[in-house]
């Protein structure tokens, strides 16, 4: 039997990859400290989780609507209101199986055959797949290190063309944890206006950031932006609920409406336990994220400080999200190494930390590492990275 010719162009999953072989070198043994994960090391709160469990009494377990209850339909409006200045129908909004299902389902409805995406590089390692598997080209442009990894106004000029359908915006990004300004995404956008283009907002950490900069999302800037733009969101970041599967699309109605479905013939809707946790979540007066930053925070600045410590080892502060994205490259050129994919291979085997190469971001020069793990781990883990270029120092 053949697998499909679509599914065979994806390419695998570096982070899981490299997860994997961690796994397996715990399991016989080997004291491992993982760096790769994308996800809090928080445990959901528990208010949250007695919403689910009263749900489950109240017998709230059948199917809901494709799109999302209403109840948390509208908590969602009331969030965007809040935070972003941002004005939703229910119309305008479809609850979706996490926010990489809003995504993929997007995708689904928006792209036909060749169209092209327009993909910042470095970028979340599902962006290009999910573009791929809806028919669609993505284009990526590499945002350059000088620039604090973000796309220029000239950069998207410059790979516009009549076949451009979209551009992805992810701020506060995976992997790099840079952000951009009013002013930067006042000038992105005005070139997609120009050549009406939809804007796809990845704002899944808005609720991580660290420094005294606002979030701002491209949408709230105008009324005209706003009708372009499609927001993506969720509470798996802000929440600490990844393994729940909640996340949510805002934007015209017209895709809102072919999303939802979409859906209706793929998940027929997001599971309603969920749902009623999700609106738990947002109804709450308790804010995790609170917390969740002040550690976060605490965690950067001692990794950041320990990074800056080791040879051949360049990194840029993040401003937001639980990751560093420090450029190897000398590193592993005084290491001996061809590639930081070897040298990432070796670290690992060598010292048992588990780190992501940047090539599955396409940003081959450097590696991902997540501080979404104990301050005691990020210590002992910057002690073995060092300790293994002084060893491998030629």
């Amino acid at each position: 039997m053949n697998i499909s010719n679509r599914v065979k162009t994806l390419t695998p999953s570096t982070t899981l990859a490299i997860t994997a072989k961690a796994k397996a070198l715990k399991e016989e043994g080997f004291d491992v400290i993982g760096l790769g994960a994308g996800e809090p090391d928080f445990n959901t709160p528990e208010y949250i989780i007695g919403a689910a469990k009263d749900a489950m009494d109240q017998g709230l377990t059948k199917y809901t609507a494709a799109g999302g209850i209403l109840e948390l339909k509208q908590a969602i409006r009331n969030k965007f209101l809040q935070d972003n200045q941002l004005e939703y129908g229910a119309n305008e909004i479809i609850v979706t199986s996490g926010a990489k299902h809003a995504l993929y389902t997007l995708f689904q409805v928006i792209l036909n055959e060749a169209d092209e995406v327009i993909v910042p590089s470095p970028y979340w390692v599902s962006y290009p797949e999910q573009v791929k598997l809806a028919g669609g080209k993505p284009v990526i442009v590499d945002a350059l290190e000088e620039n604090s990894f973000k796309l220029t106004p000239d950069q998207l000029e410059a790979s516009i063309n009549n076949k451009t359908k979209a551009l992805i915006i992810n701020s506060p990004s995976n992997p790099t944890g840079m952000m951009y300004n009013e002013k930067e995404l006042r000038q992105l956008g005005e070139i997609c206006l120009k050549h009406d283009l939809l804007i796809i907002s990845d704002e899944i950490y808005e609720k991580l950031i660290y420094t005294d900069d606002q979030h701002i999302s491209i949408a709230q800037l105008s009324p005209e932006l706003k009708k372009q733009t499609i927001v993506i969101n969720g509470v798996s970041k802000s929440h600490a609920m990844t393994g729940w599967r909640m996340g949510y699309a805002a934007g015209p109605e017209k895709i809102i409406k072919a999303m939802t479905n979409l859906a209706s013939h793929s998940t027929s809707n997001p599971t309603s336990i969920t749902q009623y946790a999700a609106l738990a979540a947002y109804q709450g007066e308790v804010d995790p994220t609170i917390e969740m930053r002040k550690v976060f925070a605490e965690r950067l600045n001692t990794l950041y400080d320990l990074l800056e410590e080791i040879p051949g080892v360049q990194c840029i502060k993040p401003k937001g999200a639980f990751y560093l994205f420090p450029n190897v490259t000398k590193a592993v050129k005084n290491n001996g190494f061809e590639t930081v994919d070897e040298w990432v291979a070796a670290l690992l085997e060598e010292e048992k930390v588990a780190v992501v190469p940047g090539s599955g971001f396409g940003s081959p020069n450097n590696i991902r590492l997540s501080y979404a793990t104990s301050e005691n781990q990020l210590i002992e883990a910057a002690h073995r990275i060092k300790q293994f270029v002084i060893k491998h120092q030629s």
